[in-house]
């Protein structure tokens, strides 16, 4: 006869196994739906190219080969794709510089937020959430209204005679530079304000008891406490800015390419799917760097302040 702690245990199992089966159709389609297509995408950047834009079933590992080296076409000889690596380390310069860009005007931003009165937070809150609102693609034309040769910028200039020709901003690392700043910044601002809204301002005010200037506050106290909103926000600036799309293609005019303009042109004009899911891939890898490197410092923070 069955004792009463094997009866407990059969039950649970039973109770796993039911949860189990509960879950599978939920499990199946998120499997489907989210990790299907980056299967398929993983299999044809090891197919052969076909002529029209499809692929031949056929494996070869040239479309890796090709994501970061070319072969001669005469001799075969392999040497360094100059235009893959050119726009790689553009795509990953100015995702960085538009992480420190909306730190920079962020970090303040959610700090003055913050020591607003609790009335007046909603409000502030409400205001940096509105660009959300607008598509994406009205709020770049916006920016290149803005930054165009006879835009706001170049007239204000022009009438002010601080210039004498307009400043050429549009289409070039500049122009992309500005859209992805203003298209990113919320993403920014709204961690930061999470975590700087816990900050005990009593432990500010202690600082400033004891002689410390302002800049030691800020890197001894305020930063620290707020770091897990900083790198959480560099993170969610970092990987749409380098899988940004319709901002380089606007503001940069087609001269000026990112990572995932050149993903689309070769699944486009170049009739080159193979070579584009392996960008893609190669773009994906680089995202999971950045996760892991977050998850790690989060990770730290987390036992530090534990």
């Amino acid at each position: 006869m069955a004792t009463a702690e094997e009866v407990a245990k059969a039950a649970e199992r039973r109770d796993v196994r039911d949860r189990w089966l509960l879950s599978a159709p939920a499990l199946l389609v998120i499997f489907l739906a989210a990790t299907g297509p980056l299967l398929i995408v993983l299999v044809y950047s090891f197919l052969t190219p076909g002529s029209y834009g499809d692929v031949k079933w056929q494996f070869s590992p040239e479309a890796w080969i090709a994501v970061f080296l070319e072969r001669d076409i005469f001799d075969d000889t392999l040497s360094v794709a100059a235009a893959h690596v050119t726009i790689f380390l553009r795509s990953i310069k100015l995702s960085v510089v538009t992480t420190i860009a909306t730190l920079a005007l962020g970090f303040p931003t959610a700090y003055f937020m913050a020591t607003r009165s609790e009335k007046t937070r909603d409000l502030w809150l409400f205001l940096i959430t509105i660009p959300f609102w607008t598509n994406l693609l009205i709020r770049t034309f916006a920016v290149l209204q803005i930054i165009r040769n006879e835009g706001i910028i170049n007239t204000i200039l022009l009438k002010l005679g601080i210039i004498s020709a307009p400043i050429q901003i549009l289409y070039t690392d500049t122009a992309i530079l500005i859209g992805m700043a203003y298209v990113y910044l919320p993403l920014m601002v709204l961690p930061i304000y999470a975590s700087m809204e816990k900050l005990d301002f009593r432990l500010v005010e202690a600082g400033y008891d004891l002689y410390a200037t302002r800049f030691q506050v800020l890197r001894r106290i305020i930063f620290p406490m707020v770091k897990p909103g900083v790198i959480a926000g560099s993170i969610l600036v970092f990987i749409p800015a380098l899988g940004a799309y319709v901002t380089p293609s606007v503001l940069g005019g087609g001269k000026n390419m990112m990572l995932s303009n050149l993903i689309e042109l070769q699944f486009g004009q170049g009739r080159n799917w193979p070579l584009g899911s392996a960008l893609s891939i190669a773009v994906m890898i680089i995202v999971m760097v950045a996760l892991l490197a977050y998850v790690r410092n989060a990770g730290k923070s987390g036992v530090r302040h534990g």
